[in-house]
Order: C-alpha cells, then structure tokens, then sequence
C-alpha cells in the first residue's frame, strides 16, 4: 500500500525530526531521515526536520546553500528547517568538535516553532542527540533517539586523529543523549551491548534496521559498463559512499596494485578522496567516480563485477555501513574486508550475498575478487541472495511499518519526556 493510501495511524501529531543530514544528501543518513519523515507527513502528521546544511559526502557545503544561515523548506509535505553551521574539511577530533559545536549552537539557539508531541532524533550526530533530548525535555514529550553509529566507539576505532581523547567526551555527550528516551531505536543488534553500557535499560532498546533505500537497476549490465567504458571481460571492483578514515579504503588501491588486470572503482566523495587520489597515482586500472545520480546510482552498481565493503581492522562494533542495502539490492556479490566479529561482517553473513575476507590485507581481496571473476555463474548466484534478503528484511514498507510501531508504543504508552 503507497503511503498516500495508507491510513493516518498519526493524524494530527506533531513530530518533530532532529537529523544533521537530509534530502538532497543521497547516501548515509540523510535518505533514511527523509524517507521517515515524509512517510509520517503522508500518514496525516504534522512533521518539522532540524536539520543542516546539505554536505554529505563531499563534507563541502552544497552550492546552493552557500550565503545561506537560516531557511525553511517543503519537502515532501515535511517542513525543512536548516540551520548553518561549521564544515570541516578533514577530520581530526578537534574539527569534529567544531562541527557538533556549530549544530549543537544553532539548533539550540533557534529550534522550528511550537510544542511536537514526540521528539525522534538520528544519531551518529552527537548534536542532534542532544538537541533532541533537550527539546523533549523542555516540551515534556516523549522523546525517541535512534543509534545509526556509536560515536564514542567510532572515535575509539575509526582512526581519526585525536580519536582517543575524543572517545570519553563523545561517550559521556551519548550517554545523556540516550539515558532519558522513551524508547531507544538501534539500526543492528550489535550496537546493544554499547547502548547498554552507556546506561540504557535494555527493555527500552528495540531493534529497527534500516531498509533498502534505493529501487533495483533497470539498465542492462553491457550497456552501463559501454557507458562507463568499462570493457568486457576485465573484472570491476567497485566500492561507493563515504571515503572516510573508518573505511581503510587504501586496501583497495593496493589491491589494484598487486593486479594491473582489475579495475578498482571508487565512486563517491569524503574527506580521503585526495589522499587515496594521491596513493593511487600511477595506477591506470584505479578510477575514481563523482557519485552516481540517484536515477542510475543501482545500474551502476549492478555493471560492476564485484562490490566492496571495507573497514579498517578496529571498527567492531561502532558501525554497519549503510551501503550494504543498496548493495544487496544491486544483484552483484559483496566482498567484506571487515573484521569477522563486527555488525558489518554478520549483516553479510545473515544476507547469504557475499564473502569475508581479513580487513587491511589487500592480497586476501584480491584473491577473492579473482575467484569470483573466474566463475561468473557463482558470482551471480552469490549476487542474487542480495535482492531476495532485501525483499525479506530489508523492504522500504518493512522498514517504516517498525517506526511506526515504534512510535504507537511511544504514544500509547503515553511516556513523559524521560528521566534525568
């Protein structure tokens, strides 16, 4: 049933949507955040989004916003509010400070008008947790976070510079985010023992995975990979999303160079595009893709050989990327460069539509890539788990009926605005 004939479980709530990322940011948080919001707004709701200024992943200020520190958008029945604040360029603990600092600041300063009913907000964003946990408690209304990454542990485990230190400010900045909530949502099981740890009741905690965003490909393979110039017969690896630190994205290049005779293919943009640029120079079988538009993002994904998932060795239990459901949806094989006992590595294992390999051993990737490459009718058959597990778990209508649940448990228990 489409949402503009589903009927209005929430008609007349006010809700309001406190996410850092949102439409026309394509990959990330931002589609799930605005998906959410506006299937509310069809079911009858009034709904206000928090939200900055479109960045993500370039962690660049999207043109048409440059000059611009307020504004109010429609989208999607939804009403926008952006608010501007600080983008850092490269990643170190101190800019990402800076960053949560400008949100945290402006979405306290000047909140969108009037009392929600509930208050949701998506974190990995520290300031969005924050700011969602004071509104709610200002207004006195239930109030529901919703954990996409940890990130106490992401600055633990991801690299980034100072990360260390960051770790105990970052977990203590969680921790109030989450202690008082009504409910607390989480995207895959593995985040519970963190969420736990921070000190959230585990009867509070209810799993709600995020679902396959994108539509399936409708191009055929040989005339996209015509397209891209792409040749026959040479074996594609391509990774898309985010080229951040956590990935460890250089195991990639490095396979390319151990095989003059794959082509490596990173699509998408982040704050170690240059670097990994950089790296990769002088190697003609590595190429690096702007991101796709969204009406041909699944047919690019579906010309490549092979897709790649990758992390570097220490991230366990902060992240599971959300790439993995465009992927799955793709039809081609996923290989995981992951640690074998994080959430990532048990997502591709519970869809049936890749293999794992050691993170940060390129020669181990390649292996794979190769076996694969060798026996095309395996790789297909590898790659069809894909859309069959996203038809299963991972629906757009499945994914939306568990908020909903999750929101009808919260009002109609009628919980107050948290406990502190």
């Amino acid at each position: 049933m489409s949402d503009a004939a589903r009927p209005g479980p929430f008609r007349g709530r006010r809700l309001l949507l406190v996410s850092t990322n949102y439409a026309p940011e394509l990959t990330g948080i931002g589609p799930y955040a605005t998906q959410l919001a506006e299937h509310w707004a069809a079911s009858g709701a009034r709904v206000r989004a928090l939200t900055g200024m479109p960045h993500y992943p370039s962690w660049r200020l999207e043109q048409s916003y440059r000059g611009v520190w307020r504004t109010v958008e429609i989208r999607g029945g939804v009403g926008v509010h952006r608010r501007r604040h600080y983008i850092p360029s490269r990643q170190t603990a101190l800019k990402r400070a800076a960053f949560e600092a400008g949100i945290l600041a402006t979405g306290l300063i000047a909140p969108p008008p009037g009392r929600p009913d509930v208050v949701v907000s998506q974190m990995p964003s520290l300031a969005g947790g924050i700011i969602g946990a004071r509104l709610a408690r200002h207004h006195r209304v239930p109030y529901l976070p919703v954990v996409q990454d940890l990130m106490g542990a992401a600055a633990a485990q991801s690299g980034i510079r100072g990360g260390g230190r960051a770790a105990a400010v970052a977990a203590a900045a969680e921790r109030y985010a989450l202690r008082g909530a009504a409910l607390v949502g989480v995207i895959h099981e593995s985040f519970v023992p963190g969420v736990r740890a921070l000190g959230v009741d585990p009867g509070r905690i209810r799993l709600v995975p995020n679902w396959s965003h994108v539509q399936g490909p409708t191009a055929g393979r040989a005339a996209t990979r015509a397209r891209l110039g792409w040749p026959e017969g040479t074996p594609v690896l391509l990774h898309s999303g985010n080229m951040g630190l956590k990935q460890g994205l250089e195991v990639l290049v490095e396979a390319a160079r151990l095989a003059p005779g794959v082509r490596v293919v990173l699509m998408g943009d982040g704050n170690q595009r240059d670097a990994l640029r950089a790296r990769a120079e002088g190697l003609a079988n590595v190429e690096f893709l702007e991101p796709a538009r969204a009406e041909e993002f699944t047919d690019v994904l579906a010309a490549a050989d092979v897709l790649a998932v990758t992390q570097r060795a220490s991230v366990l239990d902060m992240s599971v990327p959300s790439k993995l459901t465009s992927y799955f949806a793709s039809g081609r094989p996923v290989i995981a460069s992951v640690a074998d006992e994080g959430g990532t590595a048990d997502e591709v294992r519970r869809s049936g539509a890749g293999v794992l390999v050691a993170p940060e051993d390129p020669a181990a990737l390649l292996e794979a890539v190769q076996k694969l490459a060798a026996d095309p009718a395996a790789a297909d058959a590898l790659g069809a788990e894909g859309p069959r597990y996203v038809a299963q778990h991972l629906s757009r209508e499945a994914g939306l009926a568990r908020f909903d649940d999750l929101l009808a448990e919260i009002l109609r228990d009628g919980q107050g605005g948290g406990r502190r």
